[in-house]
């Protein structure tokens, strides 16, 4: 099984690790070199915000993207903290479950494209979502590299990332694409809150779910109340709805 994940707005403000060394799917070297390089130049510029999507508040973090070569590393799981991961809480899962998240999570980068949650990388700043010079959407990029490296990889894929990165890579009819309602409507932060707590207690389970039919029963059976949709045409994922209700589980922590 593979969670794929978002990265998050909040992080850590800083590493204190060794500088940059190899990633995970290293064949992306070339591809997170080039972006790297057009990162490190665009946030040298006086209109750099404007050009990264920065809001007033994030504007001073361009500078800490000029220096990431040699900037202090930490792991990824440790650099992203916004709500998702808030209650996915990885460092608190027992040493099994934190091994299954190990072997199991993606999380999308507009900068690395992929990374695991042992990968030591330092705090930066780049939406998948930026029109990054000269490489233009990093979606767009992004793709034919995460195709070659991630089709090879099995499994069933439970998709739990928000559209701007789900753009970057699709896995066809094998992954299930998580969405989290209240009331028929969807509720941003609740559904971030949600998708945590669906891939911590899935990394709780000793037995990992092999079929969209299997993900539904297990999270039913958790006391989730969802829907699973077939795909609408060959190679679409199938669709997950995740409805709260007063009485919605939460993660078990």
């Amino acid at each position: 099984m593979l969670i794929l994940l978002p990265p998050s707005e909040g992080k850590a403000t800083e590493g204190s690790g060794p500088p940059l060394g190899e990633l995970s799917f290293p064949k992306l070297g070339r591809a997170r070199g080039r972006v790297l390089t057009a990162l490190i130049r665009a946030s040298k510029r006086r209109d750099a915000p404007q050009v990264l999507g920065l809001t007033p508040g994030l504007a001073g973090e361009a500078a800490k993207n000029t220096v990431l070569r040699t900037a202090p590393t930490l792991p990824a799981a440790e650099l992203y903290t916004g709500v998702l991961y808030d209650n996915l809480a990885l460092n608190t899962l027992d040493d099994a479950a934190r091994a299954r998240a190990e072997e199991s999570v993606l999380i999308f980068s507009g900068l690395w494209g992929v990374l695991r949650v042992t990968d030591r990388v330092p705090p930066y700043r780049l939406s998948m979502g930026v029109s990054l010079p000269p490489l233009g959407g990093l979606a767009a990029y992004w793709r034919p590299h995460l195709a070659k490296e991630l089709d090879r990889v099995p499994g069933l894929v439970v998709d739990l990332r928000s559209s701007t990165y789900a753009g970057a890579w699709q896995p066809g009819d094998r992954s299930v694409s998580v969405r989290v309602f209240r009331d028929g409507k969807v509720v941003s932060h609740m559904a971030k809150a949600t998708r945590g707590e669906i891939a911590r207690v899935l990394f709780q389970q000793e037995e990992a779910p092999s079929t969209p039919g299997e993900l539904a029963k297990a999270l039913d059976n958790l006391g989730y109340q969802v829907e699973l949709i077939e795909p609408v045409r060959v190679a679409r994922p199938w669709i997950l709805d995740v409805h709260l209700t007063d009485a919605h589980p939460t993660d078990a922590r």
